[in-house]
């Protein structure tokens, strides 16, 4: 009966410390996410605006810049698209045996 009840305590500790750090992890990978995020704008500002003359006071350079941005994301979303048709179109049979030229040939048996 004594050790029936320690059981039971301790299966109830490990369920409320698992719970803790359960609560603590997702605010982990919540913070690892956003700190992601900010790098990533960063390193895409960076490229997006690497050889562009931009006056950051004039309200002009800021929406020519904001276009500039856009339309560099617009362009991540086209490509996205098109790799994702090719990966659709794609002959994604574990025996699929392709050549260099891209056209299947028969396996031999």
């Amino acid at each position: 009966m004594m050790i029936t009840a320690l059981i039971i305590v301790i299966a109830i500790i490990a369920l409320i410390w698992t719970a803790i750090e359960l609560k603590r992890f997702k605010h982990k990978i919540f913070a690892i996410f956003l700190v992601a995020l900010i790098i990533l704008a960063y390193v895409s500002f960076a490229i997006v605006f690497k050889d562009q003359k931009i006056n950051w006071k004039d309200p002009a350079d800021l929406k020519v810049a904001g276009g500039l941005y856009l339309s560099w994301l617009g362009a991540i979303g086209g490509n996205l698209k098109l790799i994702t048709s090719h990966a659709i179109q794609m002959d994604w049979n574990p025996d699929n045996d392709s050549n260099s030229d891209g056209k299947t040939k028969d396996k031999e048996k």
